[in-house]
């Protein structure tokens, strides 16, 4: 036997260090070749680490959130012959693992099916409680309720066979009487009954990224926000006939024409397509607009970066909006598909609200959101019709972009998104 210890490798990208965000092994482990044993985090992205041998594992790092240098000590194994000191290591049920049982054996249950098989190779019988550890009671009798109701019932944390319907199945005012008087306890708040513990958090990974990226930009950059409302009735109504012939290319939102607008417009404003060093108070006005779109991921928020959105035309932007978004949602978009970005979109879709003022992603001097299209009556002459009306936001960094061409700017932006013919004229 001997101890093997690996060494955090040079990821790349010029780092000297990377954060251990969560480990995949414990002390005591036995880890076969290749087999992921931590997830590493650099500036740029998240890299999984994979043993190099087989054998046990007797020492780690240190704890999710703690830095490891380049070339340091990240895993030390102890390399055995094959059949010596082998560890056994119990296969223990998660508390998802278990959810899921006892899901399964409820839908078992409420169709009257016969039992299954469980995830795990484990029985699930009606009446059997000592396979449901999470659950002290499943009822025998079949729940009859529609789908929306169930789901209602699931995000309320509403065992549905507690409820008595009035009817033949429950629908959701038997839910709604519920929640308020149910269980004979009289008037109650409607939402989870149960009361959660308090739980700390630890900081680490993408959303310590992300917070000390926000607050060194809020820090570092003096913001002032401008919003502008624009009529978006007209490019509604091209944005469906586009979507009537669009055949096998993918569904136009409003992002891919507001991105040619933008496009359009920039270098007429060359400041705002701008990254500053204020460290050493230069400049540089990019002539390529190198879109970065915030896009909201489980792990927090990334920015992945539409590269020469400039050369792309509508059907091209909706088509790399979608790839880059899936692959930043999965984990799997590269480091250089994160970073370089110029001018940055962010937009919360349906939730886009009345106006937005965005943080600035530093080291670019501006952000753009724009907010949720809302159908409002407007006076045209002297008729009252109905307009499709959308509010764009604009922050800036007021050390390089004055306030009077964040304006000038957008206003340029609402012309050409008023009249979208002009967003295809040269």
């Amino acid at each position: 036997m001997a101890l093997f210890t690996f060494k955090l490798p040079d990821i790349g990208e010029g780092i000297a260090q990377a954060e251990i965000v969560g480990w995949h092994i414990k002390v005591g482990d036995r880890v076969e070749e290749d087999q992921p044993i931590a997830d590493m985090m650099t500036d740029k992205a998240t890299v999984e680490m994979e043993s190099p041998v087989a054998g046990t594992v007797v020492r780690l790092a240190g704890e999710p959130g703690d830095q490891v240098s380049i070339g340091s000590m990240l895993v030390e194994i102890e390399v055995e012959g094959e059949g010596e000191g082998a560890v056994a290591v119990a296969t223990v049920l998660s508390d998802a693992d278990i959810d899921t049982e006892v899901e399964a054996a409820a839908e078992v249950l409420d169709s009257g099916a016969p039992a299954q098989a469980g995830a795990h190779g484990s029985s699930v019988e009606a009446g059997d409680p000592g396979l449901l550890p999470s659950q002290e009671h499943v009822s025998l009798q079949p729940i009859l309720a529609s789908p929306a109701v169930r789901a209602r019932a699931k995000e309320l944390g509403v065992d549905l066979a507690q409820v008595k319907p009035a009817g033949d199945h429950v629908r959701h005012s038997d839910l709604d009487a519920f929640l308020l008087y149910g269980q004979g306890q009289g008037y109650r708040p409607a939402g989870r009954s149960a009361r959660r513990a308090d739980e700390q958090i630890k900081v680490i990974g993408m959303r310590r990224r992300i917070a000390e990226n926000m607050a060194a930009s809020k820090r570092h950059i003096p913001h002032f926000t401008y919003v502008e409302e624009i009529d978006v009735t007209a490019l509604e109504d091209l944005r469906e006939q586009l979507n009537a012939g669009r055949g096998e290319r993918p569904k136009l939102t409003m992002l891919p024409l507001l991105i040619v607008a933008l496009c359009k417009a920039l270098p007429d404003f060359p400041m705002l397509n701008a990254r500053y060093d204020d460290e050493a108070g230069v400049v540089t006005r990019h002539g390529s607009v190198h879109l970065g779109m915030a896009t909201q991921t489980d792990a927090g928020l990334m920015v992945p970066v539409i590269r020469d959105a400039q050369d792309r035309n509508v059907w091209q932007l909706a088509t790399e909006i979608r790839r880059l978004a899936d692959a930043a949602r999965s984990g799997k978009a590269k480091s250089e598909e994160l970073s370089g970005s110029t001018l940055t979109l962010t937009s919360l879709g349906a939730l886009g609200g009345v106006a937005t003022t965005p943080v600035i992603n530093r080291p670019e001097v501006a952000i753009i959101g724009p907010n949720r299209v809302i159908e409002r009556p407007v006076f045209r002459g002297k008729d009252v019709v109905v307009a499709k009306l959308m509010n764009l936001s604009i922050s800036c960094d007021h050390r390089v972009v004055d306030g009077w061409d964040a304006a000038s700017f957008v206003q340029a932006v609402k012309k050409l998104l008023e009249a979208p013919a002009f967003l295809f004229v040269d």
